[in-house]
Formats: structure tokens, C-alpha cells, sequence
């Protein structure tokens, strides 16, 4: 019988059903989600399950829009092509997306994670992570404050009321220096759509990092690692393909309800990580825009805590006069810390310049 969609009420029935019917047993089924933290009125036309629903919200949110200009390694780069932190979460998503059709699992669930997993970053990439978890006293990890953007700053305080299953994939997505695969279950996503977006973000940025950093000159062609090229390529869509390939025929060949990779290609995506800390990462020219940018970040934060926020209205700075308002240290750090994670690149260098350099004197 084929998708006839007569009324709300007949599509989301029938887009229930189906998945239902296609998707694997190990996937995520809409109607059984755990729901959202404020329950919200049944719309009887909507032709949205919730997992779509939060894929829409998330895309359509402000904070979505700003991560075009943040950065993901290179600071402010000149040229058109690299990447940016809104460009990253769209390669994941696509990876995950590739990876979630060929598991049989829920697409929509696993594209709102992987959209939604960077928007708590701050501006200057792992630069300004790294300056806010030293200066605000609860510490900084972007992952827990992407859950913070959606949950409570977004939609004007309101937050975005998205899912636990998405909420979840957010908060678990990310993995640092740790195992890629860790054996803790704790580490990861309860759903296996969570867990997919977790891979998908390593095999997206240890190869868009590797391409920007051949477009930029910091590496050859030559000097990647040539056991790392036998296994998964020369060519950076080779090199992709080969990673999400072993994922999806290991998993499928396992078929237990957990992601796998072979074991060689484990030792080599960490290998490839390893091989850009060492090279790219910690190489003097990145690491040298990368303290400026913690500069950035920290006085802006002093200026901040001791005369308030300044935001830009129009073409003008304006300042909130906050500190009299703020009840105490916690929530001035609070709000500070919130209101520059926000920022964009180009805004917080934009506002050191108007609160620390001269600019010279109009006479009329």
C-alpha cells in the first residue's frame, strides 16, 4: 500500500508505521521517545515525528546560524574554502546520515544530533573552550553547554524543548583524547543514533582538518604517514569512504546492538589523530593564532565581570550595565561565560578592538 497522506493525523500514523516496518530492531522508534522536559499540545495536521521536529528547530535557531563564523582549526582564514564550525556539523551530519541508512536506523534522530552537537562551542574553536574552562569557576566543556544553549539560552530563554534521546546525543558526542569506542558504556549516547554522530565527528574532522591543512600549506601530500595511506586511501573522499565502509559492514557483521571497527582501522583513524596533534594542532602558526585568541578571551571576560556586557547595536557598542544586577559572583560568571561562548569569531574580536585599541580622533 503506498503513503497516501490525507490528513496530520494519517501521515504521522503512517511515518510511525514505517518505521516500524524498516528500520532496525537496534534503532530508535519515534513514538517510543522519552519525550521532552515541557509536554507540548498535539498539533491533529502535523506531518512531523519529533525527531524531525527538533532537526527543523535546531536548524532554524540563531545560534545555528553563528557557527558559520566560527572557527573549527584555522583562525579567520582568508581563503573560501576551509572550514568553518557550521561547515564541520554539516560533514557530520551527512557521515552520520550515511551511516544511520546503511544500519537500517532512525536518519531524522541521528541528523538533529549531529546538527545540534557544536552549538555550544565558543568562538576561536578549541581556543576559546580552552580559556573559559580555566576562567569560569564550574569549568567549560562545549558539549555540556551546547545542552545549555538548547535547553535554556535559545528561543529568547525558552530553550528549544527538544527530546531526551537528542539532549542526550548532544551531551555525549564528544570524546577528546579518550578512546574512540570506549568499553565504559556510560561514555556514550543510549541510543546507537547517538553513538553513530560520536563516530561520524572523528571521521569528519580527521579528515577535513588533514585537507585544510594540505590547503594551507602546513602539510604535503608526502607527509602522511604512508601505513595510514595503505589503509585507508590517498584521496580524502577515499579516505572517508573507507572509514564510514568498515563502520557500517563491521557493525552489520556483529549485529549485537553496538558500533564496530575493525581493529585495524581503529589503529589507524587514532593513528591519524595522533599524526594531526602532532603536525597540525601544535604546529607554532596555529598554536601562535590560537594564544592570541585566548588574549581575546580573557580580557574581554575581565572586562566583562568588573564594568558588565557590552553588546553591538547597529553599528554602535552599547554597554548593559549589568554588574549592579547581577546578584552575585556565581551568576556574573555565569552570564559572562554564557554571553561570550555565544559570540561569534568576528563579534569578539570586533568588540576587543572598540574596548582595547585606539582608533583615531575624528576633529570636526
Amino acid at each position: 500500500m503506498g503513503f497516501v497522506p490525507v490528513y496530520g493525523t494519517s501521515i504521522i500514523k503512517q511515518l510511525e508505521d514505517r518505521e516500524e516496518e524498516y528500520l532496525s530492531p537496534y534503532a530508535t522508534l519515534s513514538k517510543k521517545s522519552q519525550g521532552r522536559m515541557a509536554k507540548e499540545t498535539e498539533d491533529m495536521f502535523d506531518i512531523r515525528l519529533p525527531f524531525q521536529k527538533d532537526r527543523d528547530r535546531i536548524t532554524h535557531s540563531k545560534t545555528f546560524r553563528r557557527l558559520k563564523h566560527k572557527t573549527q582549526v584555522f583562525l579567520a582564514p582568508m581563503g573560501d574554502h576551509y572550514r568553518t564550525r557550521l561547515t564541520h556539523v554539516l560533514e557530520v551530519s551527512q557521515i552520520a546520515r550515511t551511516v544511520a541508512a546503511g544500519l537500517c536506523l532512525n536518519e531524522p534522530l541521528t541528523e538533529a544530533i549531529a546538527l545540534g552537537h557544536d552549538l555550544g562551542h565558543t568562538p576561536f574553536g578549541h581556543a576559546g573552550e580552552a580559556t573559559l574552562n580555566e576562567l569560569h569557576p564550574g569549568g567549560f566543556r562545549h558539549y555540556v553547554h551546547s545542552l545549555r544553549v538548547v535547553d535554556k539560552l535559545e528561543n529568547n530563554g525558552k530553550g528549544l524543548n527538544l527530546t531526551f534521546e537528542v539532549r542526550n546525543g548532544i551531551v555525549r558526542h564528544s570524546k577528546g583524547n579518550s578512546d574512540i569506542l570506549p568499553k565504559n558504556r556510560n561514555e556514550l549516547a543510549i541510543t546507537l543514533e547517538g553513538q553513530v554522530v560520536r563516530i561520524a565527528d572523528i571521521i569528519a574532522y580527521v579528515n577535513h582538518d588533514l585537507d585544510d591543512a594540505l590547503r594551507a600549506g602546513i602539510l604535503r601530500e608526502g607527509d602522511l604517514p604512508n601505513d595510514i595511506k595503505r589503509v585507508v586511501g590517498a584521496r580524502h573522499s577515499q579516505r572517508i569512504g573507507t572509514m564510514v565502509r568498515d563502520l557500517i559492514v563491521e557493525t552489520l557483521q556483529a549485529d549485537d546492538g553496538g558500533l564496530h571497527i575493525s581493529d585495524r582501522m581503529l589503529e589507524t583513524i587514532t593513528d591519524l589523530r595522533g599524526f594531526l596533534y602532532e603536525n597540525v594542532y601544535r604546529y607554532y602558526r596555529v598554536h601562535n593564532e590560537f594564544e592570541k585568541a585566548q588574549r581575546i578571551i580573557r580580557h574581554l571576560y575581565s572586562y566583562f565581570m568588573e564594568n558588565g556586557l557590552v553588546r553591538q547595536r547597529g553599528r554602535e557598542w552599547v554597554s548593559d550595565g549589568r554588574p549592579a544586577e547581577w546578584s552575585n559572583e556565581k551568576q556574573a560568571h555565569r552570564e559572562v561565560c554564557d554571553f561570550i561562548a555565544g559570540m561569534t569569531d568576528r563579534y569578539a574580536m570586533g568588540l576587543y578592538e572598540h574596548l582595547y585599541l585606539p582608533k583615531p580622533w575624528n576633529v570636526r
